[in-house]
């Protein structure tokens, strides 16, 4: 069990909002500012990294680590390639258990592989899986996995996408508690564009893998909630006409639903915020692992896409510089929308569970 008590927040809190000619979208009509409390910080799970997080039907939130014992372990004690965890309670008195792989874990496995997607619909885990193939080549094919057991055991669909598809880590949306608050019945996962290439023979030597991916280019997938495991059933965003989204089952018709010249990164992240109505998007841009963290925004899950927050060195003198990765918990958000809890992961110290508090400003304050 891990517990945090009663953090004052009362402290540092730093203001950020860039100049709207450097961001790659227009500024937020809703977001005006983000503020971080920095003094809020709390980090567990040495060693383990990533932590995508969803709200399932339990009330609980389940959460997905990589290479590490994740919670209570280390980088080598009771190290998993891949681990699902199981946190219950408020972000500030956390109880934490390690369902599927790990330390001290309820469920030990052998799978390889890592995922920065988990949603939890109609009481059933999913989560998007790539990195099945560590040495070779890390990014060859991503698969859906499943649980009926809220994590304890996993089985994965019998089809994958993969590079030849332009498809790297996918991600998808998260809404309230099982999928509770989504505006239709369709599931979004966004899934970052690999860059170019001319054939299989030279493309490990063309394509840096865990880098901001440049042109930085997402694309959107959909697919009915009753369909998840169908690849057949899956659609992808081909544009807008007349204002209405246009969809194709042939993805390599597909167009961006977001594109940054700056770049994305290689693992992104996109939930709906309920109190403001609006979605977010969390990635990089620039260069991976230096906290360059940019936090974008839409009525849509296709868009149009506006900019919240868009920095380099996020967190400077509170942490090293070395995050890579954010997504919101949707249960530890507050009803209006406005009050947050952001989970972070990164290299060496940041290579572990980190989360901090904050505050989404809708309006200009004086």
């Amino acid at each position: 069990m891990h517990k945090v008590f009663n953090i004052i927040i009362f402290s540092l809190v730093i203001t950020n909002n860039v100049a709207a000619q450097q961001n790659p979208y227009p500024p937020s009509p809703i977001i005006k500012e983000v503020k971080f409390i920095w003094s809020s910080h709390i980090r567990l799970a040495s060693g383990s990294d990533n932590w995508p997080i969803t709200w399932a039907d339990d009330d609980n939130q389940y959460t997905v680590w990589g290479d590490g014992g994740g919670f209570g372990g280390t980088n080598s004690i009771g190290r998993s390639s891949i681990g699902v965890a199981r946190i219950e309670g408020n972000w500030h008195d956390l109880k934490t258990t390690n369902v599927w792989g790990g330390y001290n874990t309820l469920n030990n496995h052998k799978v390889i592989g890592k995922s920065y997607g988990i949603v939890s619909i109609d009481s059933v885990l999913y989560m998007w899986v790539g990195m099945l193939e560590t040495e070779k080549d890390p990014f060859k094919e991503v698969k859906i996995a499943y649980s009926k057991d809220h994590g304890a055991t996993w089985e994965f669909a019998d089809w994958s996408l993969d590079r030849k598809d332009g498809v790297m880590m996918p991600t998808v949306c998260n809404y309230g508690k099982n999928y509770k608050g989504a505006k239709d019945e369709y599931v979004y996962s966004y899934l970052i564009r690999f860059q170019s290439y001319e054939g299989p023979d030279d493309y490990l030597d063309k394509v840096d893998w865990l880098n901001c991916q440049k042109p930085g280019l997402i694309d959107l997938a959909r697919v009915h909630k009753g369909e998840i495991l169908n690849r057949n059933a899956y659609t992808y965003f081909a544009g807008i006409q007349d204002d209405v989204p246009v969809w194709t089952k042939e993805i390599n018709n597909r167009k961006p639903v977001f594109e940054n010249q700056d770049g994305v990164g290689w693992c992104i992240n996109v939930s709906y915020n309920e109190g403001l109505n609006r979605y977010l998007l969390t990635t990089e841009h620039t260069e991976t692992h230096r906290g360059n963290l940019s936090i974008f925004d839409a009525p849509e899950p296709w868009g149009p896409w506006t900019t919240v927050f868009y920095e380099k060195k996020w967190g400077e003198g509170h942490f090293p510089l070395n995050t890579f990765y954010w997504n919101f918990s949707n249960k530890w958000m507050s009803k209006d929308g406005k009050s947050f809890s952001l989970l972070f992961t990164g290299r060496k110290e940041n290579d572990s569970f980190n989360l901090i508090r904050g505050k989404f400003v809708t309006e200009i304050e004086n």
